[in-house]
């Protein structure tokens, strides 16, 4: 038994994960166009048409620009909010729809799945859990600051997809509007590399033995910075930095097998 991890794309411009065990595969969030995630799938051995759930996180574009597609020539279950269901586009007709609800766990098939909720400007965003015969994957992306709720829940992980979106610094400096940059520096935007060190050095629990730092902006990042701010946290905590990567904007991370 294992739990596959594969982070498919992760950015502004579209984000998905793939997130397995031998019985079960699904989606979080479809971010990417149908064709990127069939290409992105088929690259880590994986196929679409053998997918049993697709789960959204919040429902700002670039984590739902490729559902409707993907929907309309497979059903697939849905699982999400109430409240994120009434602001995403019409499912197509015939659309199974789960609502999920933070704090209540769920299954899809051998996978329990836990929402949690996190500080960001959507209706009603969620982090995930998911676990199985006693692995835990935390994934957490898209909140301004982190919450007690957030470290308590990546107690534990085996395996940690945590944002780290931008460099102040460049975020200051960058071509972004005022207004924007005080969006994303807010406490409900995206977590700087900054932020995430301190997480690191100070509440992480030094359980996981895979970090990947996603969501990492074009703009106002770069992923050497990302990296270096998180790995001198980590390499204190005595952290294997082999084992630290960074999702890809344009194609799938490798697999992580736990």
């Amino acid at each position: 038994m294992s739990l596959n991890i594969s982070v498919l794309g992760s950015s502004s411009s579209g984000n998905c994960t793939f997130i397995s065990t031998t019985k079960t595969r699904i989606l979080l969030d479809v971010g990417l166009s149908r064709g990127q995630i069939l290409k992105r799938l088929r690259a880590i051995g994986e196929s679409l048409e053998h997918v049993d759930a697709l789960l959204v996180s919040h429902e700002h574009f670039d984590h739902i620009a490729g559902l409707e597609q993907l929907l309309a020539k497979q059903s697939v279950p849905l699982y999400l909010s109430e409240e994120t269901s009434a602001v995403v586009a019409p499912k197509p007709k015939g659309c199974h729809v789960e609502f999920i609800k933070a704090g209540y766990p769920f299954w899809v098939g051998d996978l329990k799945i836990t929402p949690f909720s996190i500080p960001h400007d959507a209706v009603d965003p969620l982090a995930f859990t998911f676990e199985a015969e006693g692995i835990k994957i935390g994934h957490v992306t898209d909140l301004g600051y982190m919450t007690e709720l957030v470290v308590q829940r990546l107690k534990g992980c085996h395996v940690l997809i945590l944002e780290s979106n931008h460099d102040l610094e460049m975020l200051r400096v960058g071509p972004y509007p005022w207004p924007v940059k005080q969006r994303i520096m807010s406490r409900m935007g995206h977590l700087s590399n900054e932020m995430t060190g301190k997480f690191f050095s100070e509440e992480f629990d030094g359980q996981a033995q895979h970090i990947v730092l996603a969501h990492l902006s074009e703009n106002n990042n770069h992923p050497a910075l990302a990296r270096m701010v998180a790995a001198e946290a980590l390499e204190k905590r005595g952290f294997d930095l082999r084992n630290l990567s960074l999702a890809n904007r344009s194609a799938p991370s490798p697999v992580i097998q736990v």
